[in-house]
Protein backbone atom coordinates (compact mmCIF):
# COMPACT_ATOMS: atom_id res chain seq x y z
CA UNK A 1 0.00 0.00 0.00
CA UNK A 2 1.78 3.16 -0.92
CA UNK A 3 1.20 6.70 1.13
CA UNK A 4 -1.38 8.07 -1.36
CA UNK A 5 -3.35 5.29 -0.53
CA UNK A 6 -4.27 4.42 2.97
CA UNK A 7 -6.08 1.95 4.52
CA UNK A 8 -9.50 1.95 3.69
CA UNK A 9 -12.35 0.23 5.29
CA UNK A 10 -16.49 0.47 5.32
CA UNK A 11 -17.93 1.68 8.28
CA UNK A 12 -19.65 -1.76 10.17
CA UNK A 13 -23.16 0.08 9.80
CA UNK A 14 -22.89 0.33 5.48
CA UNK A 15 -23.76 -3.74 5.53
CA UNK A 16 -25.89 -3.53 8.34
CA UNK A 17 -28.09 -0.71 6.62
CA UNK A 18 -27.91 -3.11 3.37
CA UNK A 19 -29.00 -6.18 5.25
CA UNK A 20 -31.72 -4.60 7.34
CA UNK A 21 -32.99 -2.56 4.17
CA UNK A 22 -33.06 -6.36 2.36
CA UNK A 23 -35.78 -7.35 5.79
CA UNK A 24 -37.43 -3.57 5.52
CA UNK A 25 -37.45 -3.06 1.78
CA UNK A 26 -40.47 -0.15 2.38
CA UNK A 27 -40.41 3.39 1.46
CA UNK A 28 -41.87 4.29 5.14
CA UNK A 29 -38.41 2.20 6.82
CA UNK A 30 -36.08 3.77 4.17
CA UNK A 31 -37.46 7.01 4.95
CA UNK A 32 -36.83 6.32 8.54
CA UNK A 33 -33.58 5.45 8.12
CA UNK A 34 -32.35 8.37 5.60
CA UNK A 35 -30.41 9.50 7.68
CA UNK A 36 -28.46 6.28 7.77
CA UNK A 37 -28.54 5.58 3.94
CA UNK A 38 -26.68 9.24 3.59
CA UNK A 39 -23.86 8.01 6.09
CA UNK A 40 -23.60 4.22 5.61
CA UNK A 41 -24.64 4.51 1.77
CA UNK A 42 -23.97 7.55 -0.02
CA UNK A 43 -20.81 9.20 2.44
CA UNK A 44 -19.22 5.92 2.95
CA UNK A 45 -19.08 4.96 -0.78
CA UNK A 46 -17.52 8.69 -1.75
CA UNK A 47 -14.85 8.00 0.63
CA UNK A 48 -14.35 4.70 -0.89
CA UNK A 49 -14.00 6.29 -4.57
CA UNK A 50 -11.59 8.91 -2.87
CA UNK A 51 -9.61 6.08 -1.49
CA UNK A 52 -9.08 3.75 -4.34
CA UNK A 53 -8.62 6.74 -6.81
CA UNK A 54 -4.86 6.24 -6.90
CA UNK A 55 -4.80 2.51 -7.36
CA UNK A 56 -7.36 2.69 -9.98
CA UNK A 57 -5.32 5.24 -11.86
CA UNK A 58 -2.01 2.93 -11.42
CA UNK A 59 -4.06 0.33 -13.14
CA UNK A 60 -5.51 2.18 -15.86
CA UNK A 61 -4.38 5.32 -16.42
CA UNK A 62 -6.94 7.71 -17.48
CA UNK A 63 -9.78 5.98 -15.63
CA UNK A 64 -12.70 7.51 -14.20
CA UNK A 65 -13.67 7.69 -10.52
CA UNK A 66 -16.49 10.16 -9.66
CA UNK A 67 -17.39 9.97 -6.00
CA UNK A 68 -20.94 11.07 -6.42
CA UNK A 69 -23.94 9.01 -7.12
CA UNK A 70 -25.13 8.58 -10.75
CA UNK A 71 -21.06 8.75 -11.41
CA UNK A 72 -19.11 5.85 -9.50
CA UNK A 73 -21.89 5.57 -7.42
CA UNK A 74 -25.07 3.57 -8.61
CA UNK A 75 -28.49 4.47 -7.11
CA UNK A 76 -30.02 2.64 -4.65
CA UNK A 77 -33.61 3.25 -5.94
CA UNK A 78 -34.40 0.04 -8.24
CA UNK A 79 -36.25 0.70 -11.94
CA UNK A 80 -39.60 -1.36 -11.25
CA UNK A 81 -41.07 -0.30 -14.47
CA UNK A 82 -40.61 -3.40 -16.54
CA UNK A 83 -39.85 -5.95 -13.34
CA UNK A 84 -42.76 -7.85 -11.41
CA UNK A 85 -40.33 -7.19 -8.57
CA UNK A 86 -41.47 -4.39 -6.74
CA UNK A 87 -38.70 -3.28 -3.75
CA UNK A 88 -38.09 -0.28 -4.20
CA UNK A 89 -34.38 -0.07 -3.40
CA UNK A 90 -31.45 -2.41 -3.77
CA UNK A 91 -30.19 -4.11 -1.02
CA UNK A 92 -26.16 -3.98 -2.36
CA UNK A 93 -24.02 -0.90 -2.79
CA UNK A 94 -22.71 -1.40 -6.45
CA UNK A 95 -19.17 0.86 -7.88
CA UNK A 96 -18.36 1.31 -11.19
CA UNK A 97 -15.24 2.92 -12.97
CA UNK A 98 -14.74 3.91 -16.84
CA UNK A 99 -12.66 5.22 -19.38
CA UNK A 100 -14.49 8.14 -22.04
CA UNK A 101 -17.56 9.14 -21.55
CA UNK A 102 -19.92 7.28 -19.21
CA UNK A 103 -22.85 7.27 -21.02
CA UNK A 104 -21.15 5.42 -23.76
CA UNK A 105 -18.51 2.96 -22.02
CA UNK A 106 -18.25 -0.55 -22.83
CA UNK A 107 -16.13 -1.63 -20.43
CA UNK A 108 -15.00 -0.89 -16.27
CA UNK A 109 -13.62 -2.01 -13.33
CA UNK A 110 -16.34 -2.51 -10.52
CA UNK A 111 -17.00 -3.40 -7.30
CA UNK A 112 -20.40 -4.67 -5.15
CA UNK A 113 -20.63 -4.71 -1.69
CA UNK A 114 -23.88 -6.50 0.06
CA UNK A 115 -24.75 -8.42 3.10
CA UNK A 116 -23.37 -12.10 1.11
CA UNK A 117 -20.26 -10.67 -0.32
CA UNK A 118 -18.04 -8.26 -1.74
CA UNK A 119 -17.97 -8.70 -5.45
CA UNK A 120 -15.20 -7.45 -7.65
CA UNK A 121 -15.05 -7.72 -11.56
CA UNK A 122 -13.62 -5.99 -14.80
CA UNK A 123 -15.64 -6.40 -18.35
CA UNK A 124 -18.76 -5.50 -19.85
CA UNK A 125 -22.07 -7.21 -18.70
CA UNK A 126 -24.59 -6.50 -21.93
CA UNK A 127 -22.73 -5.10 -25.75
CA UNK A 128 -25.06 -3.19 -27.33
CA UNK A 129 -25.77 -4.07 -31.12
CA UNK A 130 -22.68 -1.28 -32.64
CA UNK A 131 -20.50 -3.22 -29.89
CA UNK A 132 -21.71 -6.40 -30.38
CA UNK A 133 -20.83 -6.18 -33.95
CA UNK A 134 -17.55 -5.07 -32.89
CA UNK A 135 -16.90 -7.77 -30.69
CA UNK A 136 -17.65 -10.26 -33.24
CA UNK A 137 -15.37 -8.69 -35.52
CA UNK A 138 -12.34 -8.35 -33.33
CA UNK A 139 -12.97 -12.22 -31.97
CA UNK A 140 -13.03 -13.55 -35.26
CA UNK A 141 -9.81 -11.61 -36.54
CA UNK A 142 -6.61 -14.14 -36.25
CA UNK A 143 -4.70 -11.61 -34.59
CA UNK A 144 -7.01 -9.55 -32.40
CA UNK A 145 -8.74 -13.00 -31.30
CA UNK A 146 -5.92 -14.81 -30.46
CA UNK A 147 -4.86 -11.88 -28.22
CA UNK A 148 -8.21 -11.89 -26.54
CA UNK A 149 -7.82 -15.70 -26.13
CA UNK A 150 -4.81 -15.38 -24.61
CA UNK A 151 -5.72 -12.94 -22.14
CA UNK A 152 -8.68 -15.11 -21.12
CA UNK A 153 -6.72 -18.05 -20.97
CA UNK A 154 -3.86 -16.02 -17.84
CA UNK A 155 -7.17 -14.89 -16.40
CA UNK A 156 -9.29 -18.72 -16.21
CA UNK A 157 -5.81 -20.17 -15.36
CA UNK A 158 -5.90 -17.67 -12.31
CA UNK A 159 -8.73 -19.34 -10.93
CA UNK A 160 -11.43 -16.46 -12.45
CA UNK A 161 -14.58 -17.49 -14.45
CA UNK A 162 -15.40 -15.79 -17.64
CA UNK A 163 -18.76 -14.84 -18.31
CA UNK A 164 -21.18 -13.65 -20.86
CA UNK A 165 -22.39 -16.70 -23.07
CA UNK A 166 -25.75 -16.79 -23.88
CA UNK A 167 -25.89 -18.33 -27.32
CA UNK A 168 -25.94 -22.13 -27.62
CA UNK A 169 -24.04 -21.71 -31.23
CA UNK A 170 -21.68 -19.49 -32.89
CA UNK A 171 -23.82 -17.18 -34.88
CA UNK A 172 -24.25 -17.70 -38.89
CA UNK A 173 -21.35 -16.42 -40.98
CA UNK A 174 -18.82 -16.90 -38.58
CA UNK A 175 -15.87 -19.64 -37.91
CA UNK A 176 -16.93 -22.18 -35.38
CA UNK A 177 -13.02 -22.59 -35.09
CA UNK A 178 -9.99 -20.62 -34.11
CA UNK A 179 -8.64 -20.29 -31.12
CA UNK A 180 -11.27 -17.61 -29.72
CA UNK A 181 -14.19 -19.04 -31.83
CA UNK A 182 -15.75 -20.16 -28.01
CA UNK A 183 -16.50 -15.97 -27.12
CA UNK A 184 -19.18 -15.56 -30.57
CA UNK A 185 -21.11 -17.19 -27.87
CA UNK A 186 -21.12 -14.04 -25.78
CA UNK A 187 -23.36 -10.90 -25.75
CA UNK A 188 -20.90 -9.80 -22.98
CA UNK A 189 -17.81 -10.35 -21.55
CA UNK A 190 -16.99 -9.50 -17.79
CA UNK A 191 -15.65 -11.64 -15.07
CA UNK A 192 -16.70 -11.52 -11.58
CA UNK A 193 -15.46 -12.51 -8.23
CA UNK A 194 -16.61 -13.41 -4.88
CA UNK A 195 -15.12 -12.19 -1.73
CA UNK A 196 -16.22 -12.76 2.38
CA UNK A 197 -18.50 -9.75 3.59
CA UNK A 198 -16.09 -9.03 6.31
CA UNK A 199 -13.73 -7.95 3.59
CA UNK A 200 -15.80 -4.51 3.68
CA UNK A 201 -14.70 -3.79 6.79
CA UNK A 202 -11.27 -5.13 6.90
CA UNK A 203 -8.70 -1.79 6.99
CA UNK A 204 -5.89 -4.13 6.11
CA UNK A 205 -7.16 -6.12 3.44
CA UNK A 206 -9.70 -4.86 1.34
CA UNK A 207 -8.36 -2.52 -0.62
CA UNK A 208 -4.86 -4.82 -1.21
CA UNK A 209 -7.51 -7.45 -2.01
CA UNK A 210 -9.38 -5.38 -4.81
CA UNK A 211 -5.71 -4.01 -6.01
CA UNK A 212 -4.67 -7.75 -6.92
CA UNK A 213 -8.12 -8.33 -8.89
CA UNK A 214 -7.88 -5.35 -10.95
CA UNK A 215 -4.62 -6.12 -11.85
CA UNK A 216 -5.30 -9.54 -12.78
CA UNK A 217 -8.42 -8.87 -14.80
CA UNK A 218 -7.37 -5.75 -16.56
CA UNK A 219 -6.03 -6.88 -19.58
CA UNK A 220 -9.53 -7.85 -20.28
CA UNK A 221 -11.14 -4.70 -19.43
CA UNK A 222 -7.90 -2.90 -21.70
CA UNK A 223 -8.81 -5.68 -25.09
CA UNK A 224 -12.71 -4.66 -24.52
CA UNK A 225 -11.96 -0.96 -24.86
CA UNK A 226 -9.24 -1.03 -27.73
CA UNK A 227 -11.95 -2.82 -29.89
CA UNK A 228 -15.32 -2.36 -28.98
CA UNK A 229 -15.39 1.57 -27.80
CA UNK A 230 -16.50 4.47 -29.95
CA UNK A 231 -14.26 7.44 -29.73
Amino acid sequence: MTASAPPFAFPADTIAFLDELRSHNTKAWFEANRGRYQTAYVEAAKAFVHAVTPILEAIVPGISAEPRVLGSIFRIHRDTRFSPDKRPYKDHLDLWFWEGDRRTAVSGLFVRVSPDMVGVGAGSHSFDKIALAAFRRAVADTHTGAEVAHIVAGIEAAGYELGGQSYSRVPRGYPAEGPAARFLRHSAMFVHHDESPELALDHERLLPTLTRHWTALAPLHRWLLAHLQQT
